[in-house]
């Protein structure tokens, strides 16, 4: 990949990223992505956030255990969505910046005027200088409707509004060449793919953390998304200082992967258009 012109970014960071182990918000977590998304907009930057850890954030406050119904789990999202955009705009306003809440269902992209809905307001948002905070709406959202997994979305989100790159945050390095919790033998990380093959899913494991929908399968599912739309894609680990900057900059460079696993993409297209 040559050297990019990196403007538009997506961040995704999963629910393990955002709370901890009894799912209750880590504020020092949450204050220190959210000041490398104001750095990157500082530097004339485009971020957008699609955050996870919503229905943690619920369990944690009411101290409830894991919900297991579709409708516990809305109700959890529904207490968990107030606290998380609230500490967000309270952070982001300490910093100079305000967020604007965006919360979607998998039909809402699959419409067109909703689509062409959803495109416009995200738009308006980064006109005025707004950081589009962005999530499933997991308070009315079902198992026929719903995108399951925030991976998914973003890579949706990346696809609707022709982003440069999309950065998936998780608590792992990123793809292995192997399955990390089944062997530790020369276990090695992947940093570059450029094709996603049945091997390359095979390494995927299986589902992700207690409390999240994710893990590393729905990673890949992403990246597929994202590399028909010709959008570079980088897993990378949340916990490293100022990764976010780091990845954009790899990036933006175009030659040394170091950093996480970076999704080669195809030629890129405009997906502007919608039809029913």
């Amino acid at each position: 990949m040559q050297e990019n012109n990196v403007k538009r970014i997506v961040i995704k960071i999963g629910t393990s990223c955002l709370t901890h182990e009894n799912g209750k918000l880590n504020y020092e977590a949450i204050e220190h992505y959210l000041k490398q998304l104001v750095e990157l907009k500082n530097s004339n930057k485009e971020v957008l956030l699609v955050t996870s850890g919503a229905i943690g954030a619920g369990i944690g406050e009411l101290k409830m255990k894991l919900p297991c119904s579709m409708a516990e789990k809305q109700g959890m999202a529904a207490v968990g969505q107030g606290l998380l955009i609230s500490l967000y705009n309270k952070i982001l306003r300490q910093n100079g910046e305000i967020g604007g809440q965006v919360l979607l269902t998998s039909s809402d992209l699959k419409e067109k005027n909703r689509y062409e809905n959803i495109y416009n307001t995200l738009e308006v948002l980064l006109e005025n200088g707004i950081i589009p905070i962005i999530n499933e709406n997991d308070t009315v959202a079902t198992d026929e409707i719903r995108f399951g997994d925030n991976d998914t979305l973003s890579a949706e989100v990346s696809s609707l509004i022709n982003a440069d790159l999309l950065i998936l945050l998780t608590d792992v390095e990123g793809l292995y060449n192997k399955i990390p919790c089944e062997s530790e033998d020369d276990l090695k990380l992947i940093n570059k793919v450029e094709d996603i093959t049945p091997e390359i899913e095979a390494k995927a494991g299986k589902k992700g953390s207690i409390v999240g929908t994710g893990g590393m399968k729905t990673k890949l599912k992403a990246a597929k998304i994202i590399n028909k739309a010709g959008i570079p894609m980088v897993i990378g680990p949340a916990y490293k200082n100022n990764i976010i900057s780091k990845m954009v900059k790899m990036i933006e460079n175009g030659e040394k992967y170091n950093i996480g696993t970076t999704f080669i993409p195809g030629e890129k297209k405009c997906r502007r258009e919608k039809s029913n």
